[in-house]
C-alpha cells in the first residue's frame, strides 16, 4: 500500500521510530530503529511494507529496497512473522542471510530468535535460488557512522535486543564485552549480535 514514507525523525526507541510526514507522526518498526537516531530530526526517506492482518495492522519500514525485499519474502516463509523478520535483518548482513539460505547453512540460520531447525529447513526450501534480485552489494552498511557514546547507549541497546527476541541469558552472555567499549546504539546492537551470531 505505502512504498516509502519521507519525513523527519521524531522519535527513536527501541522497537520502532516516528517519522513526522506533514504533521502525521507514523509509527515505524524497524531491524534496527538506533541507526537512524544519527538523522534524528533531519528529513529520510524510508521504504515501508505495510503488514495487515485481523488483530494487528503495522507499519515496517528499512533503508533500502532490497532490504525491505528480502522481509518480504522471509514473511512468506511458514513459521516467520515480522518479528522474526526484523530480527533476521537486524544483524546488519543481509547478504550473509541470503548465503546462508544459498548454502543451506541451517546451523547459521538457527541462531536467529524463533527460528529453530524445522524453520531454518523451511527458509532454504523456500527461498533457495528464489533471492537472485536481492543483491548483497545494495545493502549499505546501518552501522558505519561514528557516533560518540553515551552512557545509556549500552541501556538502549539492550532493550533492542530484547524487542528482537533475544532472552536474558542469551544477551547476558555479551554483555561483559560489551562494557568494555564505547560504541554508539547501533554499533553495540551490531557487536552483540556478531557475538551472538557468530
Amino acid at each position: 500500500m505505502y512504498e516509502f514514507i519521507k519525513g523527519s525523525i521524531d522519535f527513536v526507541g527501541p522497537e520502532y521510530i516516528v517519522v513526522d510526514n506533514s504533521g502525521v507522526g507514523y509509527q515505524v518498526f524497524t531491524p534496527n530503529p538506533f541507526a537512524f537516531a544519527k538523522n534524528a530530526g533531519a528529513d529520510v526517506k524510508i521504504f515501508t511494507y505495510h503488514y495487515v492482518r485481523e488483530d494487528q495492522m503495522a507499519l515496517y519500514g528499512f533503508s533500502t529496497r532490497e532490504e525491505k525485499a528480502l522481509f518480504t519474502k522471509l514473511l512468506n516463509v511458514s513459521g516467520i512473522g515480522p518479528k522474526g523478520a526484523l530480527a533476521i535483518l537486524a544483524s546488519g548482513a543481509p547478504e550473509h542471510v541470503v548465503q546462508a539460505i544459498e548454502n543451506e547453512d541451517e546451523s547459521f540460520l538457527v541462531k536467529f530468535p524463533g527460528v529453530g531447525k524445522k524453520t531454518a529447513r523451511q527458509m532454504i526450501l523456500d527461498l533457495k535460488g528464489k533471492l537472485q534480485d536481492i543483491v548483497p552489494d545494495y545493502f549499505p552498511n546501518l552501522f558505519t557512522e561514528h557516533v560518540p557514546a553515551a552512557p545509556d547507549e549500552l541501556d538502549e541497546a539492550l532493550l533492542a535486543l530484547k524487542a528482537l527476541g533475544y532472552s536474558d541469558k542469551e544477551i547476558q552472555k555479551v554483555v561483559p564485552g560489551l562494557r568494555k567499549e564505547k560504541l554508539s546504539t547501533d554499533k553495540y546492537i551490531k557487536k552483540a549480535l556478531q557475538k551472538m551470531l557468530g
